[in-house]
């Protein structure tokens, strides 16, 4: 076993202690190699470690090896644990067998119908509940309740992106058109939450349980390395499912993060023609479980299963009208609790 490091391998080293801990940390070490450098008769070590954090710290400039070293020192550092994570996602939707879900033609309201129930459900994932009535309400009247109006504006944003076909069609042909429709895209939804940043990436990082993303120095780095893959993926129902796992991997804001994420998804869809996805409250608890298991253990199987069968459902409900889909869902448990549905041994049935 070697008893150095490779420049690759040390660059790789500091770039991680710098994400950690901080360029204080890196600082320190600089500080440190250097006073005990001439007892140790390493003065010309020293200097080279000194010239490394310089140049990754983008004070100084020197060869660097490594493909993070040569990103961060350019100012768009980003998280390689994270890039991995992608990576074993876009091999995993490479490996399987593409699907065709052309979306059918619908009557009105059918279209009217289904993206009112994916601004509802997506919203409901997010702990945002109202009554199908009360969100009618919201929705097509503009009945903004008095005790809850930040929440009932978040209804009102999901369902003005996902109910415009235009919109929806919009998908991005570069990192910087990425990054673009994603504040667009937060802005609108998050728009009665101004405390919130609408459009506006995070200042500090953020976590969900035992789930830390992304920290904000490396968001901008994060997405534009991870588009890379998104690029080379062929069929609509892979990209909508990376392009998802990526916004809500990265986390890039303070809030909104999975309903700007599931737009991102289903734009993919809207874009090609295909079918959407709709996450019905009933799937909340599988959904999030599965990108637990992508995020904490690699594990990418759960979150295709997860989205692929929430596509077969969405393609096979009527979404004729409200009150009609309303009915249908009730017989597919789609409204229960994740938690009592568990409890009393139901699951999510296809319609019939």
């Amino acid at each position: 076993m070697a008893r150095t490091l490779t420049r690759t391998e040390l660059e790789e080293r500091l770039d991680r202690l710098i994400r950690v801990s901080g360029e204080e940390a890196a600082n320190r070490l600089r500080d440190e190699a250097r006073a005990v450098a001439a007892e140790l008769d390493m003065e010309a070590e020293a200097a080279h470690l000194q010239a490394l954090i310089g140049t990754l710290l983008g004070t100084r400039e020197s060869r660097l090896d490594s493909r993070v070293g040569r990103f961060r020192s350019r100012g768009r550092a980003y998280d390689p644990d994270r890039l991995e994570l992608f990576h074993g996602l876009h091999q995993s939707l490479r490996d399987r067998p593409p699907s065709d879900r052309p979306a059918p033609r619908r009557a009105a309201p059918g279209p009217v119908t289904l993206a009112f129930f994916e601004a509802y459900f997506s919203n409901f994932v997010e702990g945002t509940e109202f009554l199908v009535d009360e969100a009618v309400g919201i929705v097509f009247e503009g009945e903004i309740p008095r005790h809850r109006p930040a929440d009932a504006r978040d209804v009102v944003g999901t369902w003005h992106l996902v109910s415009d076909r235009e919109e929806m069609s919009r998908t991005p042909e570069d990192p910087e058109a990425l990054i673009s429709l994603l504040r667009e895209r937060h802005g609108k939804i998050m728009e009665g939450r101004p405390e919130m940043g609408p459009g506006e990436f995070k200042e500090v990082q953020n976590r969900v349980g035992q789930t830390i993303f992304v920290a904000p120095e490396l968001v901008l780095g994060t997405l534009e390395q991870g588009f890379t893959l998104y690029r080379s993926l062929e069929s609509p129902f892979e990209r909508a499912a990376y392009m998802m796992f990526l916004v809500s991997e990265v986390h890039p804001f303070v809030d909104g993060n999975g309903r700007v994420a599931r737009v991102m998804m289903n734009a993919e869809l809207v874009a090609a023609g295909e079918e959407r996805i709709v996450i019905p409250t009933v799937s909340r608890d599988d959904y999030l479980a599965a990108l637990r298991a992508l995020s904490q253990t690699q594990r990418p199987e759960p979150l295709i299963r997860a989205l692929d069968y929430a596509q077969r459902w969405t393609i096979a409900v009527d979404w004729a009208s409200i009150p009609e889909t309303q009915r249908q869902l009730e017989t597919c448990n789609a409204f229960l609790d994740s938690d009592e549905a568990e409890a009393e041994g139901k699951r999510l049935l296809m319609p019939g």
